[in-house]
């Protein structure tokens, strides 16, 4: 289905609601390992570089955690790929050099995070909104991106702080765009699709296998010379990010190596690979960490797995259901399953945009009766709750942390007598609400930009 004026406008619409609407809080909600993401987006605006030196000189404390690693050539460096740090300044250039933004500010770093987080994360939402419009109607499409939107940890999580997640969904989110398009997928659909690909990789290579059942769909799906083209893509973007890890750190992959040895006596785990199903049960129904139990208006998504099965190749249904599966697998068998400390289902964020198509598919066939419509209607309204729940509450709550430490009494995931949004409403909104929104962190413009 071809994308109108009208449904470019209903895109834009979107972005700015949810915008405003993420920024509602007033406050960044970051965490241990996001922090070196949003000081070097700072440091690139301030002084140029992706270099954390000054970060760690002014607080010689962070040099212990893990995320701050000292790379070979003795500069401190963020942990995580510098791909967000470096959208996210390209994102706030003009803000920085109007001066809008005081960068010198204590609160800068938050307020790029969490400006660069929201403006990707709803842009994010508009895209798959348009994703969803070439597979069901405009009205069912925009009902999709409300759930998405409001319904998920993409308010409560993603939009929050810069990490990896936001550009990662984004990219994601580009992808499935040109992937959705019906029939033969053309060089400038493949390019699409692959650049989208490549974003997503570069800004969060755990979603690797995301990125190969798509690009297979590709192959199978666009002429020979297109598919070649959009492969060349994503492996390009792939080896220049393992040959600047390699420089940095002197591996391929990066400082993952040591986060994962960090991350067994954190998390008090063995080696990178869980046991038995608990992870898998865990993503879906866990009470503090379960995807259908924060989201259940994905629900709907899982029913058109009914439409990828009875799909062809050609279709991009079946390859994204697949694409979701094999990414649900890889997390539902990782050690540390729950995502460490967060609000709710953070690795299953990553899925959704893989959900959106497939959520187009099953309400273009649904009719909905009285009784599915008000299922489907409650299942929205408590998602939307949770969501915004964590949003205004998290992590004042401090389920992660009391009584006792969840990485170290994994037992605490599975307890119905204290899910962590009931705790969230019990303690009530955070505190930190608002803080970004004090006039300390902005300048009028005119002030221009000095680098150190």
């Amino acid at each position: 289905m071809r994308l109108t004026r009208g449904d470019l406008t209903i895109a834009a619409g979107v972005v700015a609601v949810l915008f405003l609407v993420y920024n509602a809080d007033g406050r960044e909600i970051g965490s241990y390992d996001s922090q070196p993401t949003k000081f070097a987006a700072r440091e690139l605006l301030l002084r140029g570089t992706l270099t954390l030196n000054h970060v760690v000189g002014a607080v010689p404390q962070y040099a212990a955690r893990t995320p701050f690693i000292l790379s070979r050539d003795g500069q401190y460096r963020s942990g995580y790929s510098p791909v967000p740090a470096i959208a996210a300044a390209a994102l706030l250039y003009p803000a920085a050099v109007t001066g809008v933004i005081d960068l010198r500010s204590p609160s800068a770093p938050g307020l790029i995070a969490v400006l660069a987080a929201s403006t990707f994360t709803s842009i994010a939402v508009a895209l798959l909104f348009l994703a969803a419009r070439r597979l069901t109607s405009r009205g069912r499409a925009l009902a999709i991106a409300v759930a998405l939107g409001l319904g998920t940890g993409l308010w409560s999580i993603v939009s929050r702080t810069l990490w990896e997640h936001e550009t990662a969904i984004l990219g994601l989110a580009i992808a499935m765009v040109f992937f959705c398009e019906e029939g033969t997928l053309q060089m400038p659909d493949a390019l699409g699709t692959a650049a989208g690909l490549a974003l997503a990789g570069l800004a969060r290579p755990q979603l690797a296998p995301i990125i190969a059942v798509i690009l297979a769909g590709v192959a199978v799906r666009a002429p020979r010379r297109a598919a070649i083209a959009a492969i060349a893509v994503v492996t390009i973007a792939g080896g220049l990010l393992m040959l600047t890890y390699w420089r940095w750190f002197g591996h391929p992959l990066g400082a993952a190596i040591v986060m994962q040895a960090d991350a067994d006596s954190v998390h008090g785990t063995r080696g990178f690979l869980g046991s038995g199903f608990e992870g898998f049960a865990g993503l879906l129904i866990s009470p503090s960490r379960g995807l259908l139990v924060f989201s259940p208006v994905v629900l709907v998504a899982l029913a058109g797995y009914r439409d990828a099965a009875r799909a062809s190749w050609s279709s991009p249904l079946r390859w994204c259901a697949i694409a979701a599966a094999v990414q649900f697998i890889v997390y539902g068998g990782y050690a540390v399953w729950w995502a460490g400390h967060t609000y709710g289902p953070r690795y299953m964020l990553d899925v959704l945009p893989l959900l959106a198509p497939l959520a187009a598919a099953a309400m273009a066939r649904m009719q909905f009766r009285p009784l599915l419509l008000a299922a489907c209607t409650a299942a929205l309204a408590w998602s939307i709750t949770l969501a915004a729940t964590g949003a205004f509450c998290y992590p004042h709550d401090a389920w992660n942390t009391s009584p006792v430490e969840v990485n170290r009494k994994h037992s605490r995931l599975w307890d119905w007598s204290d899910p962590q949004f009931v705790r969230c409403w019990r303690t009530g909104l955070s505190p930190q609400n608002f803080e970004l929104l004090r006039d300390y962190g902005w300048t009028m413009p005119g002030t221009r930009m000095r680098r150190e």
